[in-house]
């Protein structure tokens, strides 16, 4: 008895994830080759790795050398001016501002690496399930960020130190969770956009699980977009935490501190203006290297910005 067949046949299930594979290859970025040269071609981007790699060697380097003990007061070396002894002379109480700026540095990278981590795990969840889940699901999601993204980070820290108390890691989880809502927002359109894809429908169709499509094919894909974002993130930690010691609700009295320092020398400001330049103008060079350094990630990563420069 002959059978015939009717209707399509059925796809070889290796065959669909080869092609799937291919696809997702091609619509991968090509310029993942390139985008370091053309971050380092922008003086906005050159400008953002000297200064976050100067504030990462700092802070290495604080570790293991200051040239003072930055937490001890002499009171016979107030007020010095900046000299080979003293680079950017001593404060109030006698200590270097040189070796309790080579210190903060500590801090300062503490709070942006950490920040952004947490900003990293808050926001890929929020898009994931924003974008992926049932209906339901991710209108209660964009609820959720929409209310979120109302609390200032300042007032949001502020309101976890007044329950736990002024430390490093208030900061850190406020800053973290803020920012976090902050990616999701802008993430998870993307992820969404890029889900409808034809590589992401074939990797599906051949049975490829959805926590195995976000790892392999979404979050690589939106992964320019995400790192601009964090970098952005970071140069407002770091400006978060300095506000929030200036107010006495950061980093503890025995941890150096930029934000602190600039709040202990600001009375002074009249009768000694260049100990009080020094740490603002540390942490504004930092906010300044960050922010530069997403600039200059986006016009490296983004192909329309770069279609845009090279008309």
């Amino acid at each position: 008895m002959t059978i015939i067949q009717t209707g399509a046949p059925t796809p070889d299930p290796r065959r669909v994830r080869q092609l799937a594979r291919r696809s997702a290859a091609a619509g991968r970025p090509s310029r993942r080759r390139t985008w370091w040269r053309a971050l380092l071609a922008t003086p906005s981007g050159l400008y953002g790795v000297v200064a976050v790699v100067v504030l990462v060697v700092a802070a290495g380097v604080s570790l293991v050398y200051t040239p003072y003990d930055p937490g001890a007061a002499n009171p016979y070396d107030q007020w010095f001016g900046p000299s080979l002894t003293h680079l950017m002379g001593t404060d109030n109480v006698g200590r270097d501002i040189f070796s309790v700026l080579l210190a903060g540095s500590r801090t300062t990278v503490q709070v942006a690496a950490g920040s952004a981590l947490i900003a990293a795990v808050v926001g890929v969840a929020l898009a994931a399930l924003g974008s992926l889940t049932a209906r339901w699901v991710r209108e209660g999601i964009a609820v959720l960020i929409d209310i979120l993204i109302a609390f200032p980070t300042i007032l949001v820290a502020l309101m976890l130190a007044s329950v736990f108390g002024g430390s490093l890691g208030v900061v850190i989880v406020a800053v973290g969770v803020s920012f976090g809502v902050n990616i999701a927002r802008v993430s998870r359109g993307e992820i969404r956009r890029i889900a409808r894809s034809e590589y992401v429908l074939a990797a599906t169709a051949s049975g490829l699980g959805r926590g195995r499509v976000l790892t392999r094919h979404l979050l690589p894909n939106i992964a320019p977009v995400f790192i601009v974002q964090l970098s952005w993130s970071m140069a407002l930690a770091v400006l978060a935490e300095a506000g929030l010691s200036y107010l006495g609700y950061g980093a503890p009295a025995s941890t150096p501190s930029w934000g602190r320092l600039l709040a202990e020398l600001q009375p002074y400001i009249g009768v000694h203006p260049l100990a009080v330049l020094w740490p603002g103008l540390v942490i504004t060079l930092t906010v300044l290297g960050f922010n530069l350094l997403g600039d200059g990630l986006r016009d490296a990563t983004d192909p329309r910005v770069r279609q845009g420069g090279n008309r």
